[in-house]
């Protein structure tokens, strides 16, 4: 990436949303409409990322779910094998769109819009989110770690960097810290589906890892199997993201303090998720590592303080150089956030609320989830026996 001067940053970013006059819309504006559709779409899509939302003061979570609103909407059209590169095509056209301030037809699109605009997230750093989806439309493989974490900083990290924008960070630190919690994550998605993406023809380990250990890609791909070789590739690669969760955490401490329980709250919970699949032997093949109702509730009481597993380390591993994968997107967003954020003061409007009635209420609404999924299990069992009668 070429990395522009300070003076022509503002070009990368998305214009004022076009708006009808509000008496045509009958009185609505339609943000109520879209933001309701956004939040269903995370309710569907994560419940890791549906319990942390729900942590997040009001603006900043509306504003987080509409930004995973329009990346899990993109990840989904992606992965329909009906869609291949034309879907991406036309999700650039739209992305377009957003940054002109006329929005496709979408919920998504629109609240992603204001999102986008409001926030001062720079085109290229929505640009590498779908250059990650071309790297899967082309089935490509990574030869090395690094290579790896490239596609880790494309589908992921930029998520990170975009979450921190919303949340008004704007030292360069703390954004590198936010595209290393990103990087963690994805590392430990790839762990945990190994053998689904194998059967599906994708492989995301490192190639020279897989051959260190005689591994043969095309054989695993063609007859995905748990091995012990196999199970250090994974180990290994949980490792390398341990390593990120430890920087990001780092940079949790510098966030708006209204929004570190839920940031924390989600590393915990993948953290546990490579957990999981240290505890099933790193067989992701045959296994599939998850984190229950239990956990995730001991997780969220327990992110309400700060993790002091790093505490000796903490400053050293906040000031640590910016992943290489990272750095230009890094780079980008410090940029357009230190000139925009300059005798504005964004962060400081994220209001707290009660904490004690936020998880509460977080609680109640978990408890009112797992007894309706129960209930539909029930009924999907009856169902099944009913038609074998």
């Amino acid at each position: 990436m070429t990395l522009p001067d300070s003076t022509a940053v503002d070009s990368l970013l998305a214009r004022p949303l076009a708006r009808r006059p509000i008496l045509v819309n009958y009185g609505f504006s339609g943000d109520f409409e879209d933001q309701k559709a956004c939040s269903a779409a995370i309710r569907r899509g994560s419940k890791s990322f549906h319990l942390a939302s729900l942590l997040l003061p009001s603006e900043t979570r509306k504003a987080a779910r509409a930004l995973y609103a329009f990346c899990r909407h993109s990840d989904d059209l992606i992965d329909d094998p009906r869609s291949g590169m034309p879907a991406l095509l036309r999700l650039r056209e739209r992305l377009d769109l957003i940054y002109q301030g006329d929005p496709a037809a979408f919920a998504c699109d629109r609240a992603f819009a204001r999102v986008v605009h409001d926030h001062a997230i720079p085109k290229p750093v929505v640009d590498a989110l779908l250059d990650g989806f071309a790297m899967d439309l082309e089935g490509r493989r990574h030869q090395t770690i690094d290579d790896v974490k490239s596609y880790a900083t494309c589908v992921a990290a930029s998520v990170g960097l975009m979450m921190a924008s919303v949340m008004g960070v704007s030292d360069r630190a703390a954004l590198a810290r936010a595209a290393d919690l990103g990087i963690a994550m994805q590392l430990t998605n790839i762990a945990r589906d190994v053998g689904e993406d194998a059967r599906n023809g994708r492989l995301y380990l490192p190639l020279d890892w897989l051959a260190e250990q005689g591994i043969d890609a095309d054989a695993l791909l063609r007859d995905p199997r748990h091995t012990p070789a196999l199970g250090l590739v994974v180990k290994r690669l949980l490792e390398e993201a341990a390593r990120h969760y430890r920087l990001g955490h780092a940079g949790i401490r510098s966030l708006p303090k209204p929004c570190r329980h839920a940031i924390r709250t989600a590393a915990l919970v993948y953290e546990a998720i490579g957990a999981g699949i240290a505890a099933n032997g790193y067989d992701s093949v045959t296994l599939r590592a998850t984190t229950g109702l239990g956990t995730k509730l001991g997780l969220l009481i327990r992110a309400r303080r700060d993790d002091d597993r790093w505490k000796a380390t903490s400053v050293r591993d906040l000031h640590a150089g910016t992943d290489p994968a990272a750095r230009d997107l890094v780079t980008l967003s410090g940029m357009q956030l230190e000139s925009r954020l300059a005798g504005n003061a964004l962060a400081t409007n994220i209001r707290p609320e009660t904490a004690v009635g936020r998880v509460t209420d977080i609680l109640l609404r978990l408890h009112a989830d797992a007894r309706l999924e129960t209930r539909r299990r029930r009924e999907a069992a009856r169902e099944k026996v009913a038609s074998l009668a």
